[in-house]
């Protein structure tokens, strides 16, 4: 079983800055991605970004050149780094990791909110 404890959520202005932290409790040796996903009200759980262990990223287009995501395999902790905040950024963030055999866990999510 892996747990993955978030933290970093919160309520920011338009325009603002927010980090969030994913900590697995899982060695980095048998994770293959670790990554966010969010979840406004009303729609789909939606992807934002993800890396590999050897560190390859991927982004939804709608957070490219604004978030970024990092990894530290040491701590088995993954960041997403997100800058200039709009409204339509509102949602519950989720941390994932899927496993070298292709089990996939999920976060409790961490609720942020812009405020326009």
């Amino acid at each position: 079983q892996v747990q993955l404890v978030e933290s970093g959520g919160g309520l920011v202005q338009a325009g603002g800055s927010l980090r969030l932290s994913c900590a697995a409790s899982r060695s980095s040796f048998s994770i293959s991605t670790m990554g966010w996903y969010r979840q406004a009200p009303g729609k789909q759980r939606e992807l934002v970004a993800t890396i590999t262990r050897g560190g390859s990223t991927n982004y939804a287009d709608s957070v490219k050149g604004r978030f970024t995501i990092s990894g530290d395999n040491a701590k088995n902790t993954v960041y997403l780094q997100m800058n200039s905040l709009k409204p339509d950024d509102t949602a519950v963030y989720y941390c994932s990791l899927v496993t070298r055999v292709g089990f996939t866990y999920w976060g409790q999510g961490t609720q942020v909110t812009v405020s326009s």
